[in-house]
Parts: structure tokens; C-alpha cells; sequence
């Protein structure tokens, strides 16, 4: 077996990461175990090794990799001439029959499977009937990386190269294997690797091409519980496809059980009104409504309970560590689909009330942490080498060509900024304290002086501090510790800039990404992207995209990602090179930016067009197109009727808009008339052109409330217009972050709330409190 190019899936184990990886191996291991795992098969390592050398390619490949990933543009170019290198080889002659030969095998088995259940004992029985039918005959499956150094034990490769779904056919499935191994030399990886100190190399990929279930009634199951590690198993469970549950689109049944006691603790029956099956012509996934009969039926009985938990005991034992497991039902038999470790059940450290002392400076509080370290001013991009680990960035102002050294250091601190600026909404996502808005940090501080900063309470001491604050830990420890994660009916999603900062969202168990914006991806860029179509290149600038669009909805999928459209004003965008032509403008906030500025430049339009396009060829069901700073709905109209003229079906996902300006939200049913699924309140905005108030200016920063009476009664009139007639409302300002903020716009009915990472779980918890709260409330009036 050691030395097939294509194994099946019951031929490995543990003990062949090195042939098929983490996922085959503990895929194998299942099988091995008897657990009803999907069948499937593996394109070994070995073979991903044996393309590289068969081709001469192993010298250029990892030469091209020899780079300082530390330099965003350096590592994007390593990135694409790895690629480059890996798609423009060709596939060892008897690796590809391999594959098309098992592939045909696992259609034969499959269909054996269907005619034993109609009564026929062997798919001979059939052939001569039914010879080209059964050619026809072509199965779905996912086709998942498996690399040779992934869930080990000291690393997790999660998420670090790509996967597709709902491949059919043999050439399909050949295509997205080489893709795969392309996927092994993207810049995330790449990044990952180095900085875990793992030899390029020495990590070769495994392809594992495995069957899909279309399941009956599926979920999610924990071996034991997720917070505190008790011998409690939790399922959750709903009709149809598991993606309602992991999205959070529908609140699923829930289910405690003492595993060593044998007893059933508690059953939660939820009611739930819609249902996620595979058209099994296309394999994409469609929405039904739950018949009558089962929407407030119990999905599973005792005996499938204690089967699962069960399950979950056999896996649990085989890696000696409580797992986080996916199962689905189909024709009354159970499947484990996926098993992981679960990483939250760690204990809380202690921390020390902090020794009052007077600050050296006092600003906005913008991510929470303590660090200590020498300061090093950055005055333009030209001093970010003088930034190493474990220093703290000193800036008037950071921005996105600053974010390669803010990744090094450890804290910001700036003279400028609020709390949504780009200093805070980095800093946040990177688990980095950051205190902005000092107004005299360049001032004060020099290069090697010693400071400690707390972006919690926005205060910068010179010298060390030996304590730190108890109020709130740094996000890192908040997300090592996080609780089991409420049900709630409003969704609690999370806010995505950077594609650097996908990691920590996930770990946030967020129910999808209620903002990524691509703004800060394309300010990130070594040019404006004017200069990439002047250049000819204007495919690399739709490559860039989609790279790193990709990495957030792959990594949240199937949970919805809502992708905003480019909203930067063009002071951001000068600064690029071939930047130079953008308009000056007295007010550039107030100005060619957002849905306003694509209807003008639509030859960029266009390339964002065409980068959405082949996501969703992708298979990336999961993304939603956000369009911003909308004020008319004929504005709506054009961007359709733009992206339909471009070939993007837009039927088929997710439109929307924000709601940042006054005057959308008081026309707001004209927007609904002109068709859209949701809308999303962009409080920052909103906040700051109904109060008049620059939210960043430190000088007025204080007459910024997003609580304003004004404010909530714009919001309060969309959200109750929008329910009437069926569209989804969701937040993604800054003021999602705010518990007494999301209380609110609970009590008010919105659908779903979007949070920075470091917010998520507190806004959670406030959601789940609030709809208690609500529920209580209207218990009583019925006593009454």
C-alpha cells in the first residue's frame, strides 16, 4: 500500500500521516474502528511527491520559497510563482488513471449499494439492462487537502489549503486535485509553515476524494463537554443537511447526556422551519420548508442519542481527547463525517489587580491587553523593518501597508484614531492591545524607550508593569477559554478585515461573517488597482481577490460570509502606487467612495465582478455580495443590472445593502421594492452623518454615540419594515460590539448581530440573556 500512488480510505491509519496526512489518517483510523465513516479514497503524498520530482520542478519550486514572509508583497509574489509552477506541470500518466480508476470504482460501489436495497444481490445483475445507465452513473463528492504535518499535535494546518465540494465526473475531480496541491503554496500557508518552523520541504499533500452524505437529519456532537471537559456528551441536531446547524440558520434540537451514567440529562425541542437537501442533478444546496408534521417533532429518538454518544466514546478514545464531531442520518444509518479536537476546554489563568500609577499618555482604549516593550516611531512604510517581535508600533497613523510590522509587534499606539479606525480594527482582529488616538504619543515617546500599554483602559505607562487589569483578558486568553456557545435565534456573526485574521474569527464560533471588508484586502496590495489594468494585469489583481476571499468563506463554509464591495476613500487610496490621479477631495468620507464610485469606475466593477464569479464556480454557495453607502434605490437597480450584464447570477446568492446613510433608511421600503435579501446597518456611518460627528477626530470623538435617540429610532423603523416584508437586518458597525447596543436591537428584532472578534462572546451572551429576558416577559403577559 506504502507504495500506491491512490489508496482507499480503509487501507491507512495513524500510522500513514506520512502517506495521506492528518484528515486521511484519522479518516482511516475511523474506518478502521468500524465507525461508519463515508467511503472514499486518498492521492497519496507520495504521488503529490512524485509529480513535483517526475516534472524537475523540486529545485525553481522550493527556491521560490526562500523569501521573508514577513514582506506582504514579496510573499505574495513567492506565492504565485509556486502556483504557477505546480499548474503549468502535468500529472504522471498512470497517477491520473488512478484516480479516474478508483473514482469509477466508488461510483460502482455506490450504485451497488442503491440496487442491493432494490433487491439486487450484485451490480451485474444489472449491467447487461442497464449497461449505459450505469456509465452514466457519477457520484458527488468533496475532494479535501491533507497535508502531511497537518493536526499534529504542536500545529494546526486548519483552513491553510483549499477544499472543493460537490465535484462530479472524473475530470472534475483530476482538475481539483491538482488544485489542491497548488493550494499547498498559497501565501497563508506559506506564511504558517515558516513561522512554525516547519521545512517546506518535508510537508508534502495528500488529495482525499470523499463521498458526500445527503443527509436526512445531521449535526454536530461534542465527546465531552466543550467548556468544562465533564463526561457530558452535547449533540445538536436538525432535519436535512448538518449546514443549518453549523450556519446557525435554524435552532437545532439539543441534547445533554451523562456518558457514564448511560442517562439522558436534557432535551431542548427547538422549532425549526427550514430544511437544507442536495439537488442530487446539480449538488448544490437548496432551501425547503420543514413539513408541518416535523417542525416541533423531536429529530432524534433515545436509541440514536445513545448511539451517538456511543460514537463519540470510540473517537474520543482513539485520540485520547474529547472531539468536536459532525454526523448525519440517511435511510435510519449514522455517519461520522468529520472528527476534531476540541481546543476550549482550558482552564482560566489568574490575573492581578493593577497598581495604580499615573499614565504617560491616555487615549481610546481601541483593543484590549496589556504589553510591555520598546516603542519604535514609524513615520511611512520605508521604517517598518525597525519593527521586530515584541516591540510596540508608534504611529500618527498605522495603515494597511503598516499590517505585515503590527503582525510583529506587540501593541499599537497612535496620535490619531478612534474606535473604529484602521490602528483599532486591526489591532482587534489580531489579538494585539492598541490604544488610539493619544494625540502626542510621536511627541513623547522616542525609539527604545521602555513602555507598557493597556489597550483596555487606553493607558501608556513608561517603563514595566508587572500587572494587569482584571476587567477584561486580552482576546487570545478570551477565545482559549471560550464557553460552550449559546443557541440563539439571533444570529451572533463576527467582523472580518484582514484574511491574517481568519483563524481567530473561526475560533470565535461565530455563525458566519456578517462584514469582510475588501477594502483593506485591496489597500494591502503593493498598487492601486488602476495600475494592475494599465499593467495588462488585470488578472493577477481578480487572482488577489479571490486568494484572499477565498481564505474566509473556505474557512467558514457553510456559514454565510457577506462580502462588501470596495468602500475606500480615495485619501487611502493615493498613497498606492499608481494612486496618484485620485481625486483631492475636501471631505473624501463624504465623497467618490462606496456603490457610488463603482457605478463610475465599472472596469473595476468589473474585476470584482469576475472575482465573485469564480468563487462561486468555487463552490462557494456561502458568500454574500454587500453593496455600500447606497442613498437611492436606483443605485440598487444599476449594480444588478451590472453584475447580471457580467454573466453573475445573482438569483442564485445573497444581495444587500447598507444602511449607513440617513436617507436610505427613511426610504427603506423603496430599497425593498426593488429586491434584496438582507440589510446591514453600518453604524459607524450612520452614527456620524445623523450626528454631524467625525467619528475619528479625537477633538469631537466624544459626542459620538451610537445610542442616540435619533440613531435607534432610523434603526428601529428599517429593522421593523425589513420583518414585515421578509428581509433579513444585521449590524456590522462598531456598535454590534456593544452589549447594550445588541440588547437593544434584540429587544427591536433583528435578525443577526456582527461583532469584532474580541466582542463576540460577550455579545452572545448578551443575546442569549436578552431573548430569555423577552421570552419571560411574554410568558407572563399570558398568565396574565
Amino acid at each position: 500500500m506504502a507504495n500506491d500512488s491512490v489508496v482507499w480510505l480503509e487501507e491507512v491509519g495513524k500510522e500513514d500521516i506520512a502517506i495521506v496526512g492528518g484528515k486521511g489518517a484519522s479518516l482511516g483510523e475511523m474506518i478502521r474502528a468500524e465507525l461508519p465513516v463515508p467511503g472514499g479514497f486518498a492521492v497519496t503524498a507520495q504521488a503529490f511527491r512524485r509529480f513535483i520530482d517526475e516534472n524537475g520542478i523540486s529545485d525553481e519550486l522550493f527556491r521560490s520559497l526562500e523569501v521573508d514572509v514577513d514582506d506582504a508583497d514579496i510573499l505574495r509574489k513567492a506565492e504565485k510563482n509556486a502556483k504557477k509552477i505546480i499548474m503549468e506541470a502535468s500529472i504522471p500518466a498512470d497517477i491520473e488513471e488512478s484516480i479516474r480508476s478508483k473514482y469509477r470504482e466508488l461510483c460502482q460501489r455506490e450504485l451497488s449499494n442503491q440496487l442491493k436495497g432494490k433487491g439486487f444481490k450484485e451490480i451485474k445483475d444489472l449491467r447487461i439492462l442497464k449497461e449505459d445507465e450505469e456509465e452514466k452513473f457519477e457520484v458527488f463528492v468533496a475532494v479535501r487537502s491533507s497535508a502531511t504535518a497537518e493536526d499534529l499535535p504542536d500545529a494546526s494546518f486548519a483552513g491553510q489549503q483549499d477544499t472543493f465540494l460537490n465535484i462530479r465526473g472524473e475530470q472534475n475531480i483530476i482538475d481539483s486535485v491538482k488544485k489542491c496541491w497548488a493550494s499547498l503554496y498559497g501565501a497563508r500557508a506559506i506564511y504558517y509553515r515558516v513561522k512554525q518552523g516547519f521545512d517546506h520541504r518535508k510537508v508534502n499533500l495528500c488529495a482525499v476524494v470523499q463521498m458526500m452524505v445527503d443527509a436526512e437529519k445531521a449535526g454536530v456532537m461534542f465527546s465531552s463537554h466543550p467548556a468544562t471537559g465533564e463526561p457530558i456528551t452535547i449533540i445538536e441536531g436538525s432535519w436535512g443537511l448538518g449546514e443549518t446547524v453549523v450556519s446557525g440558520s435554524v435552532s437545532p434540537d439539543y441534547y445533554s447526556v451523562d456518558k457514564q451514567a448511560r442517562k439522558i440529562l436534557e432535551r431542548k425541542i427547538a422549532t425549526k422551519n427550514i430544511m437544507h437537501t442536495k439537488d442530487m442533478h446539480t449538488g448544490k444546496t437548496i432551501d425547503i420548508p420543514v413539513p408541518e408534521n416535523k417542525k416541533n417533532a423531536i429529530v432524534l429518538d433515545d436509541d440514536e442519542i445513545m448511539k451517538l454518544v456511543g460514537f463519540g466514546e470510540v473517537v474520543e478514545d482513539l485520540y485520547g481527547t474529547p472531539q468536536d464531531v459532525e454526523w448525519a442520518i440517511k435511510n435510519n444509518e449514522i455517519y461520522i463525517l468529520q472528527s476534531r479536537p476540541i481546543t476550549t476546554i482550558k482552564k482560566k489563568k489568574d490575573v492581578k489587580e493593577k497598581v495604580a500609577t499615573s499614565a504617560l499618555l491616555e487615549g481610546l482604549g481601541a483593543s484590549p491587553g496589556m504589553a510591555y516593550g520598546e516603542s519604535k516611531l514609524v513615520s511611512d512604510v520605508t521604517e517598518l523593518g525597525k519593527v521586530k517581535e515584541g516591540d510596540i508600533l508608534v504611529a500618527v497613523m498605522t495603515t494597511p501597508d503598516m499590517v505585515p510590522a503590527m503582525k510583529r509587534a506587540a501593541a499599537i499606539v497612535t496620535d490619531e484614531g478612534g474606535m473604529t479606525c484602521h490602528a483599532a480594527i486591526v489591532s482587534r482582529e489580531l489579538g494585539c492591545p492598541a490604544v488610539v488616538g493619544t494625540r502626542r504619543a510621536t511627541e513623547l515617546l522616542t525609539d527604545n524607550m521602555k513602555i507598557t500599554v493597556d489597550g483596555e483602559k487606553g493607558l501608556v505607562f513608561e517603563g514595566k508593569k508587572d500587572t494587569v487589569a482584571p476587567i477584561t483578558p486580552p482576546p487570545q486568553m478570551q477565545l482559549s477559554f471560550a464557553k460552550s456557545k449559546p443557541i440563539t435565534a439571533t444570529e451572533v456573526k463576527v467582523n472580518v478585515s484582514i484574511p491574517e485574521a481568519t483563524q481567530r474569527a473561526v475560533e470565535t464560533q461565530a455563525d458566519g461573517v456578517g462584514l469582510l471588508r475588501i477594502e483593506h484586502m485591496i489597500l494591502g496590495l503593493p498598487k492601486h488597482p488602476k495600475q494592475y489594468i494599465k499593467e495588462g494585469k488585470a488578472d493577477e489583481y481578480v487572482d488577489e481577490l479571490v486568494s484572499r476571499i477565498q481564505t474566509v468563506v473556505d474557512a467558514f463554509y457553510p456559514k454565510p460570509v457577506w462580502v462588501r464591495t470596495l468602500d475606500a476613500p480615495t485619501d487611502e487610496f493615493r498613497a498606492m502606487e499608481g494612486g496618484e490621479g485620485e481625486p483631492i477631495e475636501p471631505n473624501p468620507m463624504l465623497g467618490y467612495r462606496g456603490i457610488r464610485r463603482d457605478l463610475l469606475d465599472t472596469e473595476h466593477f468589473d474585476l470584482e465582478v469576475k472575482a465573485f464569479k469564480e468563487l462561486i464556480k468555487r463552490g462557494y454557495s456561502n458568500m454574500g455580495i454587500m453593496i455600500p453607502l447606497v442613498q437611492h434605490p436606483s443605485e440598487l437597480k444599476r449594480a444588478k443590472e451590472f453584475m447580471r450584464s457580467k454573466g453573475l447570477d445573482i438569483d442564485k446568492i445573497d444581495i444587500g445593502i447598507m444602511v449607513e446613510i440617513p436617507a436610505a433608511a427613511l426610504i427603506i421600503n423603496d430599497f425593498i421594492a426593488e429586491g434584496l435579501d438582507f440589510v446591514s446597518f453600518g453604524t459607524n456611518d450612520l452614527t456620524q452623518y445623523t450626528l454631524a460627528v467625525d467619528r475619528n477626530n479625537e477633538h469631537v470623538a466624544h459626542l459620538y454615540n451610537e445610542m442616540h435617540p435619533a440613531v435607534l429610532k432610523l434603526i428601529e423603523y428599517v429593522i421593523t419594515e425589513c420583518n414585515k416584508a421578509g428581509v433579513k437586518t444585521s449590524i456590522c458597525g462598531q456598535a454590534g460590539s456593544n452589549p447594550k447596543v445588541a440588547k437593544r436591537l434584540v429587544e427591536l428584532g433583528i435578525t443577526s448581530i456582527s461583532a469584532n472578534i474580541d466582542a463576540v462572546e460577550t455579545v452572545r451572551e448578551m443575546v442569549a440573556r436578552t431573548e430569555m429576558q423577552l421570552m419571560l416577559k411574554a410568558a407572563r403577559e399570558r398568565k396574565v
